[in-house]
């Protein structure tokens, strides 16, 4: 008997496709749960469409803790290069199973598998299947019950061609680790415990997003804490927060998740040639009192926005078309990082479009950016999964304001003339009522997603197809989600002439 056939069935290994480009990809693999045994050896292996196979051989000295301070849970990171553009491959995690005489003969175990396509070098033309992103935010695993999941995969292997998402890009709040009152614990190991569950549980119930394509992540506060770095909130289950040494162990168990699960940049840049410009960048990680983002990673994003020469995508976990929040602090709460952006974005003149969560609802907006004939459109994707009980007060519908943009009552720009943002409401995703004592007890945005699909006309602009996905909602015929909006947002992004 061998196991080469009988891939695992625990759920408990995790296999996550990072950080795709048109020649190279980063894998990660191991498992967030403290009960599976560190193989000897294992592998991850890459097969081309012409079956030809790319191996890294993973021995024991070559895997990394998560978590700095708890001995379980593993993990390593391979990356493979000179691959070639927009081709799809397959990944697959493999460990050694030893010979039990008379019993199992030395064996592999497939543990996970998932698929992936290198970037393109070039958009695709008007008429050619265009190249895709998904869009998500906000995810508690409590009553999804692998909805997400399945519904996502489920479009990314059996959707209508234009709409399979390639790379995805989650914006905030993947996790919630503020969520119940075991946060009120004052001991740093069981803070530390609790939190590494957390992301095992969300991570696995994520599992067949992280392998279905190239997945970036941006962290929100919920990635923390509420309002985070801030401590000043009057939520019973935060309070222990107040103390030093829990803000410590819970900062450093939060940040170890971010950077070395999720893998989130501070800031990260990537082109698809010369027609379409990408930004990540984080905006919640590194605030202070009164800026969302260290100085010189700022600079960097302003830098990567003055000097586009072509339309930008900026993925960020808060929106730039928002109104101040009194309950907590949004991007406008920093003034003058947020004005100096919104400069540096208009610079060019090439029009912007931002995707972005956090808010637990879904529209699209736009609106003139500058004085140079330039817009922004901002696509807003949340939740993935509401909250639920107590927690379930934190829901959302669409929001039309400000109705200009930037909000003369709030900011002023110099040389900068507000101007009116357009909310449609076709494209506003659509909502559910609450019930008094459910664990949905006020109305809520529908769980959903979001597809990107950018194509290139031959002068240069960039046509943008955006469809929203109702996640607990199925095609009885095809048992692919259900479209939000009746029929695509669809706009073009324009180009400056060089």
């Amino acid at each position: 008997m061998t196991l080469a056939d009988y891939p695992t069935k625990t759920g408990q290994w995790t296999l996550s496709i990072h950080r795709v480009t048109s020649s190279a990809v980063e894998i990660w693999a191991g498992t967030l749960f403290p009960t599976l045994k560190m193989p000897d050896v294992a592998r991850v292996e890459l097969e081309a469409p012409d079956g030809s196979l790319i191996t890294r051989e993973i021995r024991r000295a070559d895997w990394q803790r998560p978590f700095r301070f708890l001995n379980q849970r593993f993990y390593v990171l391979c990356r493979f290069d000179g691959l070639q553009p927009a081709t799809r491959y397959k990944v697959r995690f493999w460990r050694r199973i030893e010979e039990v005489p008379g019993v199992l003969t030395e064996s592999w175990q497939d543990l996970r598998s998932g698929t992936f396509d290198t970037l393109p070098t070039a958009l695709p033309l008007l008429g050619q299947v265009p190249f895709t992103l998904g869009l998500a935010s906000c995810f508690y695993n409590q009553r999804d019950g692998g909805q997400a999941a399945s519904a996502y995969l489920a479009l990314y292997e059996r959707g209508a061609e234009e709409v399979r998402p390639s790379i995805t890009i989650l914006a905030g709040d993947q996790v919630y680790l503020d969520i119940g009152f075991d946060s009120l614990s004052l001991l740093a190991h069981e803070i530390r415990q609790r939190i590494a569950e957390d992301y095992a549980i969300h991570w696995q119930a994520l599992g067949s997003i992280l392998t279905s394509g190239g997945t970036w992540c941006l962290p929100d506060d919920h990635e923390y804490w509420n309002d985070f770095p801030f401590y000043d909130s009057l939520i019973p289950a935060l309070l222990s927060l107040k103390l030093s040494r829990v803000r410590r162990a819970w900062t450093q168990s939060a940040r170890d998740g971010v950077e070395n699960i999720q893998r989130s940049p501070a800031i990260e840049t990537f082109s698809i040639g010369s027609d379409l410009s990408f930004c990540m960048a984080d905006l919640r990680s590194y605030r202070s009192k009164n800026q969302f983002m260290r100085k010189e990673d700022f600079e960097h994003l302003c830098d990567w926005a003055r000097n586009l020469q072509c339309p930008g995508v900026l993925a960020i976990p808060q929106l730039l078309v928002d109104e101040p929040d009194k309950h907590e602090r949004n991007l406008l709460s920093f003034k003058d990082q947020y004005a100096r952006l919104l400069q540096a974005l208009a610079h060019s003149g090439n029009d912007i479009l931002v995707i972005s969560g956090d808010v637990h609802y879904g529209r699209i907006a736009s609106t003139r950016l500058g004085n140079k004939g330039a817009r922004l459109i901002e696509v807003v994707s949340s939740p993935m999964s509401n909250l639920t009980g107590l927690n379930g007060i934190a829901t959302a519908v669409p929001s039309r304001r400000p109705e200009l943009f930037p909000d003369p009552k709030k900011i002023r720009i110099p040389g900068w003339d507000p101007a009116p943002v357009t909310y449609d409401p076709r494209f506003e995703v659509s909502s559910r009522p609450g019930r008094l004592f459910s664990a949905y007890p006020k109305d809520r945005t529908r769980e959903h997603f979001m597809t990107l699909s950018f194509s290139r006309d031959p002068g240069g602009d960039i046509q943008v197809s955006v469809d929203a996905w109702r996640i607990r909602e199925r095609d009885p015929q095809t048992n692919l989600p259900v479209r939000d909006f009746s029929e695509p947002f669809v706009t073009r992004l324009r180009r400056v002439s060089l």
